[in-house]
Order: C-alpha cells, then structure tokens, then sequence
C-alpha cells in the first residue's frame, strides 16, 4: 500500500514536470519531491529521477549523472544506468531532525553536455520507532499526616524521540483511593501531577505505591513506566522554641579567635527523634556570617571563627534555626545581634593630598607647602587625632575649616644657601588608650633666587708683579664666589674703566669667565711703581647682582739697568778723566772720586767699585763703597808721572751689571799744580752764572720736595705701627747710591753732590715708595730721626752737570 501512496506521488509530479516542460518548449531545470520513511535499509528505491525528469536513460552515462553534495556522508545517491535514486545508508530521523515536525533533504542531481541542474527534495517521514521514557524509574515522597487533601506533587515528565503523533500523548495512573492523577499542558509539554484527594492515616496505611504510565500516538502504540512510592510519616506536631526571640550579646573587635560568644537555648516538648534539635544559620544569613561565626550544632554555642572589625562592620544580625529530628522536621527561629565594641587597634592615616616638593628661598612666611589630612577609622575617643611636626624646621601647621585638615605654611624666612632642603616628619597620635602614632615625611626642596652678590674673599687685593713682564700673559687672576645656584652663581668679571684716568688700565685684559687678568705692556719699575684700579663680578641672574674689589699692583724691581758713570765723563760723554795731583802730597791723599749712579733698587742698586786695571798697585787705592781713590804712600823720583787707572762699578743684583771708568792721573810739580788751581778756578767763574741759574731752579724744587716728604713722612709715623716705623738716617761718613752727599772743594768754593744711595741691610718694605728704604734703628730711641730723601727723578733734573749745590 506504502509503495502505490509512493507511486501515486511520483505520478503527479511527472504529470507537473510535464506539464511545464510542455508549456516551456526546450530544456528547463525542474523540482522533484520524494518521501521515505526512516530506518529503511541501505539501497532502497526511492524514485526514478531520470524518468521523472524526463531524461535519455541511455545518455546518463555519457552525461555524468550524479548526485551532487555538501558532505562525503550523503544519504542517498543515483544510478547512472538506470535513473534511480536510492537510500545509501540507514537514515535516523529522530537524531538528524531531532523533533522537527518536517525533515526535508535537499538533493542536487546535474547533468552535463548541456549543464542541467536539478533540484530534488526527499522527506524522511517518521515511523514510531520510540517508547517514552522517564529520567528516573522511581520516583519517592514522603508525606507527613498533616498533609492537607488538594496537595500537589510533580511527577518527573516523560520524553520520546519520536515526533508528531508518535511522541508522548498521554498519561495514566493505577486507582487510588488517597490519590489522582493530575495533568498540566503548556504548548506541546505536558507534565503530571499526583494530588491529594483524602488525608493520609499512617497506622492504616504507611507505604502507597502508584504506577504511572506514558503512551505516544504510534500505531502500534508505545508506553513507558514510572514507579511512585508515597511515605507517610509520623506527626511532629510541635516546633522548637528559643527562649527569647532576639538575642543582643556585645563583644570587642579584638576578641581571639575560636572564643565563645553566648550559647543559645530551644526546647522541643516532643518525644524521641522529634524532640532532639539541631541548630543551624538560617537560609536568610550572608555568606560571610559561616567565616566569622562557627555555630554547634548539637549545643547551640556560637563561637568566633574568624577576625572581626569595628571599622568594617558595627554590628552583625545572624538568623538561626534550631530543627527537630521529627519526620517531617520542624523548626523554630531566632535572632541574634552580635554588637561590636570598638578598640584602639587602628593607628593613624597622614594623607598628603597637596605637596608643593619645591618652595622659592624668598617666600613669605605663611606660604602654603603642603595640604594634610589624617584620618583614624576608630570611633570615639579613639579617633581623635594630634598632627605635629616633630622635628625643628621652618614650617608650622595650620589647621582648616575642615575637621583633621591641616596645611603646612612657612613659619620664618628661607635662605637654600644655609639649608637647601628639609624634611618634615608629621607625627599624628591618636587620643586612645594606649595610643597610636604614625609618621609621615616630607621632603621640600628650598630653590634658589639671586639673593647674594658675588663674593671676594679680600678687598683689597694686592698683586706683587715683576717688570719686565711678558706682553699678552696673564700676571695674576682674581676670583669671587657666589653662594647661588646655578645661572644666578655664574660669575662674570669685567675692570671698571670708566671715568678713570689711569692710562694703564687700556693695558690691562681680564677673562670674564675665570679673572684671569692678563697685561698688554711690559711693565718697567723705573716708570711706574704700582698702580691701583677696580675689578667687578657679576653673577647672571635677573636682575645681576655684583660687587667690586679693588686691585693694587706693585712692581718689583729687576736688576734691569746697569750703573751709569757720573763722575768722571769728559766732553764727548764717555767715562775718562785726567786728575793733577802734586808730587808732594802724603799717603791717604784724595786723588778723586769715581761717581756711579743706578736706576734699579735694592741691592740691583747697591754698587760696588773695584780698580780692575792700575799702573801701580803700590802707589793707589780705592774704596769699594765710595768710589774714593786715595794715594798708598808718597810719591818718589822714580815714579813714573803718569798713571792710568780703570774702575769697574758693578751692582750687586742675582746677575751684576757693570761699568768701567778710566781715570788718567797726572803727577805735577807744586808749582804746577797751583796754577792748574788757578786755571781751573777763572774758568769755573764763567759757569758759574749758567750754574746759578739751575741751582735756583733745583733749589726750589727741592724745598718744596723736602716740605711734602715730611709731611708724607708725619702721616706714615702716626698710620703705622712702632715695629715698623720709617726711619731714615743720615750717616756723616757714608757714602752709597740713595740719599747720600758728596763734598769735596774746587777753589775756594765747597760743593756738594746729592744723589741716591743704599745702606747695606736696609730691606724693601712692600707698599712702600721704590726708593724709599727703612734702616735698621742703630740709635737709642730717646734720640730724634732726621730723613733726607731725594728721589730718583731729581737726578734727572740735575741732568749732566753734577747739580752741585753751593753750601
């Protein structure tokens, strides 16, 4: 019969296929529909598609007729020789569709030369191949006798994996007096229930056992089976009760773990099982109550399970069952608040919620560094909090308009040059028993402004400098430091020129980086003596600030000029001269005097005379201080009557310079000599006039050169000490190169040569004049000090002509 509802079925789809192949006249693809039920063996006919689709059987081949699909596991393929399609393996419709009211199967069949692609559609009809089942074979109740008739109970649903009409359709129940058999449908799902018809006695009945059974709508109809079993229990007709329904019990926060608590107390007036409690948290208590609170069971006791804390949680409210061993079980309910008492067990916060890490040296006092606040998670008393800055520094703390807000501020006036960073340790303690204390530090850092000028270790300065330097080298350097930092402790140095009349300051270059000064000239003692003149350094911030000091410069003396002859220097200007002496003069006769002068001073200018060449060595002398050639002994007939003698003078510098003199002396006659007098005599009367003339002028000169020295001198005696007081002496019998006289006779005139000299000891007192020396006091102090000191320059006022001076 199944094969002729097939064979009915492919009819009129050939009769529509050709219908439409005749309507469209040429090839077409077209759309089959076959039906198979599931489960049917391997190589079952399904169709002949060829036939239906109207094709050349004979051409199939040729033509790759073929099935064409997604997956390598298809469920159904054609024959190329005859047209057929078959099933190819076992189809399962319940596992592939999985319930679905339809299970389609789309086929592709292509055939080439020309391309055709048909579209083929089986449907896999499902057969009742399936009984319903339950999850469980038994399912177990127990009801207490105080059940009340009307009571529902679900029963586990059964499931079939056949669908339509062959899945689950119905459900029965054996007869039962107490029980019915109750059944909910929502959409296609229906679920069973027992109810209660008539109250349950356990002494007549303890156990019931019903069977309820599922059947689908297959022909032939399947069924599936489930095992109910009903206990009545016996009544437990009274509920454990506490004493009290609340309990309030108070506890520290540092109570040790696994302390007891407070015990709870329920009483059950039931016999046996019924009677004996069990205590449990109630189903309402949090999760975190088991991890702090352990409650027994048996006894009731609550204990401390876990750390508790006053600042995270003040008070804990535990719901707890006590139930009874009854069948059904009873309990009963009780509250019980845990109160937590506070302690100090929390030291303070110091939160730092401003910070200015950086604060200029030349804040005001009251200038805001930082913002504070501290917190205590203590309550009471024990939150109380004391802030103070426990070290010595130059900040206080201010407290705010806000409860536990401080503000550091200034207290005095920063110097970074003096402390350049401080730290500042907050102590707060709070006002518990024992209290707590915690500590916070600051570290500020003081930055610098341009608050100090440049520096000179010494104002002023003095610089001893060599002649004769080195043009273009630096001579000395001068330094200044400033206390700053950075670009405002960058010192620049530069020599104030401005307004000054001091020429060799044009000479003078200094390195603004380091003070290097350097000198442009070559200095020359004999020129100039010393110099003053001003250095200024600036540093480099905004605005500079800058200081000056002053530089004085002493020249020393090199031994740089050799002597000059004086005296004797004939009309051409060289140092020869012809002395007459009479044959008759005795031993210690001044024959004449060799006078030297030299520029240098010191002992560059201290000189000494030597004969270096003589005729006679038995017949002169010469002394090496003064110059002074004397005869040894008297003439004799036989001396020769003309004697030439060559002086050297030397100085007495590290390397000596010298000069020679030549003094031709001539032995006369008495007679002779006397008349040489006189000639010499009437000649010197003709210069006297022109000699005059330059006496006056020296004259006045000098007098008011004597009048300033002694004023130079009162003020030098009152400045200085007495250890180091100037004194200057006049020594009748000596005779050198600085303020000295020499006297000697032409005529009837005396003459006196005034030029320098130096004393043998005498030293060079720095600061002082260069010609001026300070001799060693050889007189009692009683005795009065007499100076006479003539300068250098004066000798060039005197020029050539002796600058003899009429006494």
């Amino acid at each position: 019969m199944e094969m002729r509802h097939q064979t009915a079925r492919r009819s009129s789809w050939i009769f529509f296929l050709s219908a439409a192949l005749f309507l469209a006249g040429k090839r077409a693809l077209a759309e089959l529909r076959y039906s198979v039920p599931e489960e049917v063996k391997e190589s079952t006919i399904v169709g002949n598609v060829a036939k239906d689709l109207g094709l050349d059987i004979s051409s199939l081949v040729a033509r790759r007729f073929r099935v064409v699909s997604e997956s390598e596991d298809a469920f159904f393929e054609v024959n190329p020789h005859n047209g057929e399609l078959y099933v190819r393996k076992r189809i399962d419709r319940d596992g592939f569709c999985q319930g679905r009211e339809s299970c389609l199967i789309e086929l592709k069949i292509i055939v080439e030369n020309p391309l055709e692609i048909h579209y083929v559609v089986v449907e896999i009809t499902d057969i009742n191949d399936h009984s319903p089942t339950f999850p469980e074979k038994q399912q177990i109740f127990e009801l207490g006798e105080l059940t009340l008739p009307g009571t529902r109970f679900q029963l586990h649903a059964a499931s079939d994996a056949d669908a339509g009409i062959n899945s689950v359709r119905t459900y029965s129940m054996t007869p039962n007096e107490h029980f019915e058999l109750n059944i909910r449908q929502r959409d296609v799902s229906k679920t069973p229930f027992i109810v209660l018809k008539k109250s349950l006695d356990r002494e007549k009945k303890d156990t019931h056992s019903l069977i309820v059974t599922a059947f689908d709508g297959g022909k032939p109809q399947r069924s599936g089976t489930l095992n109910v079993s009903i206990v009545v229990l016996d009544i437990n007709d009274n509920r454990p009760t506490f004493s009290q329904d609340v309990y309030q019990v108070e506890i520290k926060e540092n109570m040790a773990v696994g302390a007891s608590i407070f015990k709870l107390n329920a009483t059950d007036p039931d016999d046996g099982l019924n009677g004996v409690l069990e205590y449990r948290f109630g189903r309402t208590s949090s999760k975190g109550i088991h991890d702090i609170f352990l409650l027994d069971k048996t006894s009731g006791e609550i204990t401390l399970k876990g750390n508790i804390d006053f600042e995270e949680n003040r008070e804990y409210e535990l719901d707890i069952e006590a139930s009874d061993k009854g069948n059904p079980p009873l309990s009963g309910e009780c509250r019980a608040i845990i109160k937590i008492r506070d302690v100090n067990d929390n030291p303070p916060e110091i939160e730092v919620t401003s910070l200015s890490s950086s604060v200029t040296e030349d804040s005001k006092p009251g200038t805001v560094v930082s913002l504070i606040k501290v917190k205590d998670k203590d309550s009471g008393v024990n939150g109380k909090i004391i802030l103070q800055i426990t070290n010595d520094v130059p900040f206080e703390l201010k407290p705010s308009y806000k409860e536990n807000t401080y503000s550091v501020v200034t207290k005095t006036v920063l110097d970074r040059e003096e402390v350049s960073q401080y730290e500042i340790i907050l102590k707060a303690t709070d006002c518990g028993e024992p209290p707590l204390s915690s500590f916070k530090t600051l570290n500020i850092q003081i930055s610098d402004v341009n608050d100090n000028s440049p520096h000179f270790q010494q104002n002023p300065l003095d610089f001893y400098l060599l002649e004769n330097n080195l043009a273009g080298a630096s001579v000395f350097s001068v330094s200044a430091t400033d206390k700053d930092l950075n670009e405002n402790a960058a010192v620049s140095y530069h020599i104030v020129r401005d307004g000054s009349k001091n020429d060799l300051l044009s000479f003078l270059n200094i390195n603004s980086d380091n003070g290097h000064i350097s000198a442009l000239k070559s200095f020359d003692f004999e020129t100039v003596k010393s110099f003053q003149f001003q250095v200024v350094a600036t540093d480099s911030g905004s605005p500079s600030l800058s200081s000056n000091v002053t530089v004085n410069v002493f020249i020393l003396d090199q031994n740089d000029n050799p002597p000059v002859i004086l005296y004797p220097v004939n009309s051409n200007g060289s140092a020869e001269g012809v002395e007459e002496i009479p044959r008759n003069v005795n031993a210690g006769h001044l024959v004449t005097k060799v006078r030297a002068y030299d520029a240098d001073v010191g002992y560059n200018g201290w000189l000494l005379f030597s004969l270096q060449q003589v005729s006679d060595h038995s017949l002169f002398g010469l002394d090496r201080y003064t110059g002074q050639i004397r005869t040894l002994r008297s003439f004799t007939e036989t001396d020769e009557a003309e004697h030439k003698l060559v002086v050297l003078v030397k100085d007495n510098g590290n390397v000596s310079l010298s000069a020679t003199a030549t003094v031709l002396v001539k032995v006369v006659e008495p007679k002779e000599a006397f008349a040489a007098s006189d000639v010499k005599s009437s000649a010197k009367v003709d210069e006297d006039t022109d000699v005059t003339f330059y006496l006056m002028i020296t004259l006045g000169s000098v007098s008011v050169l004597f009048i300033i020295s002694i004023i130079v001198l009162i003020a030098m005696q009152c400045s200085k000490s007495p250890d180091y007081t100037s004194k200057y002496l006049q020594e009748t019998n000596y005779d050198g190169t600085l303020c000295h006289s020499i006297q000697y006779r032409s005529g009837d005139k005396r003459y006196m040569l005034v030029g320098p000299r130096m004393s043998i000891g005498s030293t060079i007192v720095p600061g002082s004049h260069a010609n001026t020396l300070v001799l060693p006091d050889r007189r009692r102090p009683s005795e009065e000090v007499g100076s006479v000191c003539i300068s250098n320059w004066v000798w060039l006022l005197l020029n050539h002509k002796d600058c003899l001076l009429v006494i």
